[in-house]
């Protein structure tokens, strides 16, 4: 089958999103993961159904389909990184951060995204961990109940150091509808499974998935070639499951080199999967981004 590759506009943060969007494109991407965010598409703003319809329409001359991402450092609070979250005390925070995601699930489905992907968040010192697991399972009760009615598919993502760092924390959640945002490069980090591993395990609750390089035990996105990731392993775990979806590149990290970077991590993916030395390519994308 032929693998379907999304970049994500959190590592085109310099960028308008317009121009975001028409580099995905030139370069050959089949879609964009949206990291929704102040200056892309702020769903916060006084004109968002205004914006989202422009961006649907734009997308579609594009032809390029979509995930939503909902990772953005400062939206919700300007003084703290990813706050309020679904495991914040406070319960007008946690309210907050419910109310962001189900605007992301309205955007996603006037956008006619494929899934919309967020994370549990860090429980504080002095949270009682117990309860923390409360707050998340009631929000993520009320968020896939709103993602199911507007027929969206709402996704969790383990995110190491967060209240679900893990696959198995995912597995163990009991919220009917919730499908897994996979990201492969988080298996390194926290050493659970190997990606090519997790994609197999997985198959059948996988909603999304985000793919990069990194290196085992640091939780650091790289471009590829520059970590541990098995590259080609995953993608053709990915083929051998059937994965139709966008598979997400997700560099966050080099937004400034993005016109580089958008072209050159898609001609590594599919250099992946010609026959040959996938080694000795590997040496030479590293050598080209060094």
């Amino acid at each position: 089958m032929t693998l379907r590759f999304a970049y994500n506009t959190n590592g085109a943060a310099n960028h308008r999103l317009d121009d975001a969007l028409h580099l995905i494109k030139a370069a050959g991407y089949d879609g964009v993961a949206l990291t929704l965010d102040i200056h892309h598409l702020d769903p916060f703003a006084e004109t968002w159904a205004a914006e989202a319809g422009r961006v649907a329409s734009l997308l579609e001359r594009l032809e390029l389909t979509c995930v939503i991402e909902t990772g953005a450092r400062f939206l919700l609070d300007p003084n703290a990184k990813h706050e309020p979250t679904l495991v914040t005390a406070d319960a007008a925070g946690r309210a907050r951060r419910v109310g962001f995601l189900k605007r992301a699930v309205e955007i996603g489905a006037m956008l006619s995204a494929e899934a919309v992907s967020f994370w549990a968040g860090v429980p504080k010192p002095g949270v009682d961990h117990d309860e923390a697991r409360r707050w998340l399972e009631e929000g993520l009760h009320e968020v896939v109940t709103f993602a199911t009615e507007s027929g969206v598919v709402p996704c969790l993502e383990p995110e190491p150091g967060m209240l679900i760092e893990t696959l198995d924390d995912y597995a163990a959640l009991d919220v009917p509808g919730l499908k897994l945002a996979l990201d492969t490069g988080h298996c390194l980090v926290t050493g659970e499974r190997e990606p090519a591993a997790a994609v197999r395990e997985f198959a059948d609750r996988i909603g999304t998935v985000a793919i990069e390089d990194m290196t085992r035990g640091s939780h650091v996105h790289l471009p590829f070639g520059e970590g541990d990731m098995d590259v080609p392993g995953v993608l053709e775990a990915l083929e051998e499951i059937g994965f139709g979806k966008l598979i997400c590149v997700e560099l966050s990290r080099e937004s400034h080199r993005a016109d580089v970077m958008i072209p050159q991590a898609l001609d590594y993916l599919r250099g992946c999967r010609r026959p040959g030395p996938v080694l000795a390519g590997k040496q030479e994308t590293r050598r080209q981004w060094q």
